[in-house]
């Protein structure tokens, strides 16, 4: 008996979809480690068999046609249903957990928290595979395709499940020369006469405040400076460790240097506020095992 299948050309979709999502048949013969002659042989198989044109071609650019784009909706939908089909199967009856895991997190977290702890995890888990963006950008888990983040701070009502880390203490530090030549602060107040190394929150555009508690009292403080530290939130560490002022960061981040004498905290008395870090991933999306497993790892502490 002659069986026909049905979905024989799901490949020349595929070479649809990251055609469209290269922007060219070129990159996307690169990213398919073919030709785009056969990229383009490949679409016009498509379009015949679904009797309609999907996009325009030109020497020069691609452009979709309206029943290209509504047909490009709908592929990227079913594609993504059987990456969740085979996501939700991976590490079950007793197999090896296996999978490939996206996530992306703050520099802080990613260069003092995160490493201890993925590597823990590959120790138990030496099949799961794990592709790391360490970046101050809040990235769009949907859009991008990242199963999780792990942000710092309140955070938005975006519709994103949010599990708490932990509470990160923030101390104030500055490099030992830095304090012999223009003294130890003793109270906020005398911080306005310090050299003061904020950092500037991209979502503001403002200088972040440095947070004290005094007497059981919250208090914010908003330090001035002449130098301003964007991006990189490190960035401040590294300038109060080369004696340029003080900064305040979180403890994690510099109990080492402390220790080793290379940075010195100040104002202890006031310090008592953290910050919390969580990760946070789409409600909405079937988690494979993989994914899940990590969150549970890094929840429980690793």
């Amino acid at each position: 008996m002659c069986v026909t299948r049905r979905f024989d050309h799901l490949g020349d979709v595929e070479v649809f979809v990251t055609v469209v999502e290269k922007g060219s048949m070129t990159e996307g013969a690169i990213a398919l480690s073919t030709t785009p002659s056969v990229l383009s042989r490949a679409i016009s198989r498509l379009e015949a068999r679904l009797g309609i044109q999907l996009m325009r071609r030109t020497t020069r650019r691609l452009s979709l046609t309206d029943a290209g784009r509504a047909y490009l909706e709908q592929a990227r939908a079913a594609f993504l249903l059987i990456d969740d089909a085979e996501r939700a199967i991976q590490g079950t009856e007793g197999a090896p957990l296996t999978g490939y895991v996206r996530m992306s997190v703050p520099t802080t977290y990613g260069h003092y928290r995160l490493p201890e702890r993925i590597g823990r995890f590959q120790s138990a888990f030496p099949e799961v595979q794990i592709e790391l963006s360490i970046t101050n950008r809040n990235v769009d888990l949907v859009a991008e395709g990242y199963d999780l983040a792990i942000r710092l701070g309140p955070l938005p009502d975006s519709g994103l499940v949010a599990r708490k880390l932990e509470d990160a203490a923030l101390c104030l530090v500055a490099a030992p020369g830095y304090l012999e030549q223009a003294g130890v602060p003793g109270t906020i107040e005398d911080l306005a006469r310090h050299q003061c190394l904020p950092f500037v929150m991209p979502s503001t555009g403002r200088c972040a405040p440095w947070v004290f508690r005094v007497d059981g009292r919250d208090v914010d403080w908003t330090p001035p400076a002449r130098i301003q530290v964007l991006d990189d939130v490190l960035g401040v560490v590294s300038l109060a460790e080369n004696g340029l002022g003080l900064c305040q960061t979180y403890d994690f981040v510099v109990r080492d240097r402390i220790e080793q004498g290379r940075l010195v905290e100040v104002l202890e008395p006031v310090r008592g506020r953290a910050r919390s870090f969580s990760v946070l991933f789409a409600p909405h999306r079937r988690l494979s095992a993989a994914t899940r497993t990590l969150i549970d790892f890094l929840v429980d502490g690793g």
